[in-house]
């Protein structure tokens, strides 16, 4: 790759020419950013200059030589939308930066930022990082089970976009360390089923220790007997943690909060007290209070104050946990936003970022604009997305991002703790494993603004994953630099270190150990049971299994020959789902009518009853009604799915459902309105739910709160 292309200052009062390798400005001392985008759909030669800006460098790999410049506005083509609305999944997915002509460029696309290189020092700035099939044979057990997992993430999200056939192309899958990453979209051709996943890993080779376990879910896949990608996900996880022990993980952390050189007062707050540092912590949380003195400060102390207490207990169903934490915490500040009688600019609000460290995972939840990175030794990426104006615009498909910034509302909030009812109110929660040495920082955007964080992860917060330098160190580095190049806000810098190490253990995964819904299913007597049978994970047995599975296909055979004599019991049998028996003792019981996937727009279909279907604020039946119910939904009302989880107590499947259209001729006193979420059990909803494919989009609509006392970003 050449080295000495020439790159404008992109300080508007500078514009100096700079050579590439130059990391600051020869006159002005800016730092010069070197964007290294992915040009789809491009055929020009290296060295050429498309629209007198991006130099292709090689191949279709080119750099922005005009950062400082705003791109051009543009009508967003179709075939981007897909990326736009995929934004939730950076870094694993590239986002559009320009558009010139029939050229797309991307940005965070698998490429090697400026000032990488190799154990060997050679430098890789804009080269692709290497594709997953070259690194995964020498991969072990448990990053190969990662990858898995981000791949069946990734296959739920791009299935939604018509974009799975992107996960069956070995060349477009590559690997940044232990993070699946996408080099562009291949939008599909037609229906692509789950089993088309399970061919094409069904030809991978594995490490011993998970290679039955491989095997078995790829058949499954194939077989049509895992049926979705939560399903997958769970397998794979159960999977995950039976290997954890191969590796052991230190994790520690550090907070630090300062007013900053502009303000009276600090609104910010953080958890655990600002100066800790050290190893006896788990959770982490940074919030940034809106609405001055007496109004900020008390709500990020709220904030945090009320989540502490609720995940002091948190032991399982954690993303809910969190989430649930989050919303009590919005509660409690709009309950004193109403006592006090504050309205519209005056209510106090705040943002949040969080994350708790479990065992090999790490979970992240945000409101707002405070931010999550994760930075590697290879790169820094940010991890959440912001809840603002230009990110709303974007990730609904109306506008590139890179636009989106320029205009003077782009930094106005969507969404923050306190500003209205938790039923509108949309926490954002992700899930990491812990798979190589990190760190996540999470900060206000006291930091974040004008990309410091981008500008020196480099050379702060790298050398301490070398072990140059420590936790306190680095966050009071930091806040000078946010004091000293921003200085315009508080800020609050908030650091979780992760080191892992390789044990040498290795096991193979034991099916004892998955998922009571991911064992084997028993066998049945024929007569028990409809053809089709679910065999999950089924091990491989002795010859005597292979006798019954043939005789099991037999009678297959011969239910679908009788089908063909007696039509009319073929909509009986194709409808009903198969049962698993765990005792000869215990009678089968049916699934739920219909699966209700995550994402799913569903519309209720006839009345439940005369006063309609309950929607409940917790996963159980309302002891005080007027504090659970949050409404009925009468029939007719659109809804989407927006999860799933288990009851504890009998362990029931609830599914968290968010209204989308009601039905406007409801006469029902207590009905729901839009916008409104809860729960309802997941048997109570499936029999009078039918698929709703004619309203999507409407519920990505969200109220625009002003974030006062805060600079839009530029």
């Amino acid at each position: 790759m050449q080295t000495d292309s020439i790159v404008q200052c992109p300080n508007c009062f500078c514009q100096a020419l700079n050579s590439e390798s130059q990391p600051f400005c020869h006159n002005c001392h800016t730092r010069i950013p070197k964007r290294y985008l992915w040009a789809l759909g491009s055929t020009a030669s290296p060295g050429e200059l498309i629209d007198d800006r991006f130099l292709i460098k090689s191949g279709q790999i080119a750099l922005d030589t005009k950062p400082g410049l705003p791109t051009s506005a543009i009508e967003v083509p179709p075939p981007l939308e897909p990326y736009l609305h995929l934004m939730t999944e950076r870094p694993a997915i590239p986002q559009p930066y320009a558009v010139v002509g029939e050229i797309v460029f991307l940005e965070s696309a698998p490429l090697y930022p400026s000032g990488a290189r190799s154990e060997q020092g050679e430098d890789l700035s804009g080269q692709l990082m290497p594709r997953l099939e070259q690194v995964w044979n020498a991969s072990r057990g448990f990053r190969q089970l990662h990858f898995l997992r981000q791949l069946a993430q990734l296959w739920r999200s791009l299935s939604v976009e018509k974009a799975a056939s992107t996960l069956l192309n070995s060349d477009l899958i590559f690997a940044d360390g232990d993070t699946v990453r996408v080099l562009e979209l291949e939008l599909d051709r037609g229906t692509v089923p789950l089993a088309e996943l399970g061919k094409f890993w069904s030809s991978w080779q594995v490490q011993p220790a998970i290679a039955e376990f491989l095997n078995q879910v790829c058949q499954n896949l194939i077989q049509g007997q895992i049926t979705n990608a939560e399903g997958l996900i769970e397998v794979l996880d159960a999977a995950i943690a039976s290997q954890s022990t191969q590796q052991t993980r230190q994790i520690q952390l550090a907070t630090l909060s300062d007013q900053g050189p502009s303000r009276s007062s600090n609104e910010d707050a953080c958890y655990p007290v600002s100066g800790t540092s050290g190893a006896n912590h788990s959770l982490l949380i940074v919030c940034d209070g809106v609405g001055g003195h007496e109004g900020g400060e008390v709500a990020s102390n709220l904030a945090i104050q009320t989540i502490v207490q609720h995940t002091q207990t948190l032991t399982q169903n954690l993303e809910w946990g969190l989430e649930e934490a989050v919303l009590r915490a919005n509660d409690a500040i709009a309950a004193k936003n109403d006592a006090e009688r504050r309205q519209e600019r005056q209510r106090m609000g705040t943002t949040v970022v969080m994350g708790l460290v479990r065992s090999h995972e790490l979970y992240l939840t945000h409101v707002g604009d405070s931010r999550a990175y994760r930075i590697t030794r290879r790169g820094c990426y940010q991890v959440t997305l912001d809840d603002d104006v230009a990110s709303r615009q974007a990730r609904s498909g109306y506008t590139l991002y890179r636009e989106a910034v320029q205009r003077s509302s782009a930094g106005s909030l969507v969404q923050a703790l306190g500003m209205g009812s938790s039923n509108t109110l949309h926490p954002s929660t992700q899930r990491f494993i812990l798979d190589e040495d990190c760190v996540f920082l999470l900060c206000s955007d006291g930091l974040s603004d004008n990309d410091l964080v981008e500008e020196y992860w480099q050379s702060e917060i790298v050398p301490m994953l070398d072990g140059k330098t420590d936790l306190a160190t680095v966050a009071r580095r930091l806040v000078e630099i946010a004091n000293t190049q921003n200085g315009h806000d508080n800020v609050t810098v908030g650091l979780i270190h992760c080191q892992i190490r390789e044990t040498g253990q290795s096991s193979t995964v034991q099916l004892s150990e998955l998922p009571e819904r991911t064992k084997p299913t028993q066998m049945f007597a024929p007569s028990t049971s409809p053809p089709g049978l679910r065999t999950e994970l089924q091990p491989r047995r002795s010859s005597w299994l292979k006798t019954l599975l043939m005789l099991l296909g037999l009678f297959s055979v011969a239910g679908a020959i009788a089908a063909l004599f007696v039509p009319e019991l073929i909509p009986t049998l194709s409808n009903r789902r198969p049962t698993v028996v765990e005792s000869p003792l215990v009678p089968p019981v049916p699934d739920p009518p219909r699966a209700l996937d995550t994402g799913a727009l569903i519309r209720l279909d006839r009345p439940a009853s005369d006063v309609g279907l309950p929607l409940l604020r917790t996963s159980g039946s309302p002891v005080d009604p007027a504090r659970e119910l949050v409404g009925q939904i009468p029939p007719g009302t659109v809804l989407q799915v927006l999860g799933r989880q288990q009851n504890t107590t009998d362990r029931s499947t609830w599914i968290r459902l968010k209204v989308c259209t009601p039905n406007p001729d409801a006469k029902l006193p207590n009905a729901v309105k839009a916008g409104d979420i809860g729960l309802q059990k997941e048997s109570a909803i499936a029999p009078f739910s039918i698929a709703d494919s004619n309203q999507l989009g409407v519920c990505t609509a969200s109220t625009e709160l002003p974030k006062p006392n805060v600079p839009s970003t530029p």
